[in-house]
């Protein structure tokens, strides 16, 4: 009889919004099974995804040794070689085009595929660069540059959420355009939302399709065409100060700028006043939804206006965050048990910063579109990423791209506009990916360099979303190949760029340090514990409240704003001095939107959620999870009947940018005039050009929002039943 298998309890930190608990069963150095039930904290078990992790350990594409291309860029043929060959191929290219034309030349590329605090988003390998000569990087997070741009803009920080726990004091939940039972949001973000609801809170969902979060906690669901959330909101924001709902007293305390809110609110500046009518028209709710929710949200109190970043992920969706913030302020429910900011969403406390990148702001994430001293920095924009890759100084960028060094980032599949993307990564003289998996991008390798999966290394790692506990990654297997960490590479390599003391530590002790630090000892007060148990709570008995001490007294705690007070006027971006980015909240229709001429030749809109059985696109070749939910587009009944499309039909969603072929998946969740395609699934280009796999990024635009918001939400497709 074989011996029982060891339990090994340990985290994965993909970027899917939770942070999981897994017991890894080993024997033999094989996992055997994934558990999650069991153990201190159940709250945090962890959903398909983690418990199938096994099969991506030993998956057909694991990539498991050092290769080098011996066919074409994107073919994906390589040829095993030495790490000594890799390594010193990769430091020479580095050096080559530093000596010939400038660090700048070299351009990184991180992502979320690993959000450890030692190994995570590629910071090792960053900071190596940075040290041993510069390169250029990129700015603006894909999953939620807009909430970033509002809340720095309103607020002055990013640190403005309550922790979970505090839902179960509110009175209104309003989750718009948040699916937590899908993107989680943090990994007790479900068991909150239940436990609220059934002490009598009552929720609300705004979305153009009606989600899983809408079907198992909300009492009522509202469908808006994409884009328009902003024009709802301040139609919301002028029926309150029509009816006197506004909490005057809140605004004069606390904020600056109304008066000229309330003038964008009348028309009094352009001629059009907010009402019901007028949002109804473009948004798709009725007048009488909009007034009844405005006056919910105006007189249940405390509310928690709950915003996804999924309306952000959109043209104009920094408006739709700073109209969220603007309206918790209107209704008083900034600074309060059970009410809300609708900021960005991190929890003030420690960071967890390793290392720091030395052109990282002192302050350390304020990096965002209002920022003017970006321009010298030598960063790009994410959502022109392509565009910097093709074109170059000669395009207005500040460096040619000669030099793609990626890590952790399947940047092919989940930037906007993959088709352009397949482009710019024939144009590079050199690229070098850091890739457990044969991904879309990692195909495109020049070298390609195997780390390891999340269930071979060690690391430290807090939840994304705020709730108030820690993990610990134990290593369960040892590596499979010759894998190593994203930490032993760049510590391998910096030898080899003459930065032989760049990094003596190992894993353990970089983690012993951190946690050694005063800020992170008051909180992880029994670091052998969180080793031992793979998990550990923090000592608070009460939900952490942002911005409490401002509402205590703004005398003396002051907003980190120019003003200390919430700004719904922005001096900053108004200096800006741009058409496009108004210092108020206002509604600005977007390109591809319901308004857009472009309409006539593509008629629907396409949205690009999250899938439930991937974290962006990590997990898509796992084939348990392909089997639970496999990839479709969701049209509407009516714009099915009207194509002559049927369930299961293969169909070709076009437009000018690409094609892809993709089953159909007919339902009414969807509202009409919409279709979703769940983002992630990894491209699959025949020999046509035409995607087989399902890539939704193949129908996006790479332009980015005027205050770098990510408009992956912001298309218009057409649909059809496809030939073969």
């Amino acid at each position: 009889m074989p011996d029982a298998p060891r339990v090994v309890p340990t985290s994965d930190c993909h970027d899917c919004g939770g942070r999981c608990l897994l017991n890894v069963h080993v024997r033999d150095d094989r996992i055997v099974r994934i558990t999650s039930d069991d153990g201190p904290a159940t709250q945090y078990r962890a959903c398909a995804k983690g418990r199938a992790f096994r099969q991506m350990v030993t998956g057909a594409e694991r990539v498991n040794y050092p290769m080098k291309r011996v066919g074409q860029r994107g073919e994906g043929h390589f040829q095993r070689i030495t790490w000594d060959e890799a390594l010193d191929t990769v430091a020479t290219e580095i050096k080559r085009v530093r000596a010939t034309s400038g660090s700048r030349d070299i351009m990184f590329v991180s992502g979320s595929g690993n959000g450890g605090k030692i190994n995570g988003f590629g910071q090792p390998v960053e900071n190596l660069l940075n040290i041993s000569g510069g390169c250029t990087s990129k700015w603006g997070s894909p999953s939620a540059e807009g909430s970033r741009f509002a809340s720095l803009a309103t607020y002055g920080t990013l640190e403005t959420a309550h922790t979970r726990e505090d839902l179960l004091n509110s009175a209104l939940i309003v989750m718009w355009g948040w699916n937590p039972a899908v993107s989680l949001h943090g990994s007790g973000t479900r068991l909150y939302l239940a436990e609220a609801r059934a002490r009598g809170a009552q929720i609300v969902a705004l979305d153009p399709y009606y989600s899983d979060s809408a079907a198992a906690f909300a009492d009522t669901w509202i469908p808006l065409r994409p884009g328009t959330d902003t024009a709802l909101l301040v139609a919301l924001a002028r029926v309150m100060l029509r009816e006197d709902l506004v909490d005057r007293e809140y605004i004069a305390r606390y904020t600056t700028g109304f008066e000229k809110f309330e003038a964008y609110l009348t028309g009094e500046t352009d001629a059009t006043p907010k009402t019901p009518q007028w949002a109804a028209a473009i948004t798709g709710a009725s007048v009488k939804q909009i007034e009844w929710l405005a006056r919910l949200m105006a007189t249940r109190r405390p509310t928690a206006l709950m915003p996804g970043f999924g309306p952000g992920r959109s043209a104009h969706g920094e408006q739709f965050h700073r109209a969220c913030i603007t309206l918790a302020a209107m209704t008083g429910n900034i600074g309060i048990h059970g009410g809300g900011a609708a900021g960005h969403g991190l929890i003030f406390g420690p960071r967890l910063a390793v290392a720091p990148n030395p052109l990282e702001d002192a302050a350390g994430e304020t990096f965002s579109g209002f920022d003017s001293s970006e321009k010298s920095r030598f960063r790009v924009q994410t959502t022109e990423f392509w565009d910097a890759v093709l074109g170059g100084r000669a395009a207005g960028f500040a460096s040619d791209c000669r030099l793609l060094y990626i890590v952790s980032n399947n940047c092919l599949n989940q930037y906007l506009n993959t088709n352009k993307g397949r482009r710019a990564l024939a144009k590079p003289e050199f690229i070098v990916v850091h890739e457990p998996y044969l991904s879309a991008t990692a195909k495109f390798a020049d070298i390609l360099l195997p780390v390891t999966s999340q269930l071979e290394n060690e690391d430290l790692a807090r939840p994304l979303y705020p709730e108030l506990y820690y993990l610990h990654l134990n290593p369960a297997i040892t590596p499979r190949g010759e894998s190593k960490t994203d930490f032993e590479i760049a510590r391998e390599l910096g030898k080899r760029l003459g930065v032989s003391n760049f990094n003596g530590k190992t894993v353990p002790q970089s983690i012993a340090e951190l946690v050694a630090r005063p800020e992170l000892a008051a909180e992880i007060r029994d670091y052998p514990r969180l080793r031992r148990e793979g998990i550990l709570r923090t000592a608070e008995k009460t939900p952490r409240v942002a911005f409490a001490p401002q509402m205590a007294d703004i005398e003396r705690h002051p907003f980190p704003t120019p003003s200390g007070r919430i700004e719904i006027y922005s001096e900053r971006i108004a200096r800006l001095n741009r058409e496009d980015l108004p210092p108020l909240p206002q509604y600005r229709p977007a390109w591809e939107g319901p308004e857009d001429p472009l309409s006539g030749e593509f008629p629907l809109q396409l949205i690009t959620p999250h899938a439930k059985r991937r974290a962006n696109s990590v997990f898509d070749r796992v084939p348990w999870l392909r089997e639970l939910e496999p990839q479709a587009l969701t049209i509407n009944p009516r714009d099915a009947a009207r194509r002559g499309i049927a369930e299961g039909d293969l169909l070709r969603v076009f437009n000018g940018r690409g094609q892809t072929l993709v089953p159909a998946r007919v339902s009414g969740r969807v509202m009409p005039g919409v279709v979703s395609l769940d983002q992630g699934a990894w491209y699959a280009p025949d020999g046509a050009g035409i995607d087989r796999g399902g890539c939704a990024n193949v129908l996006t635009r790479d332009l980015p929002s005027p205050g770098g918001a990510f408009p992956s939400n912001t298309a218009l497709v057409e649909v059809e039943k496809a030939k073969s």
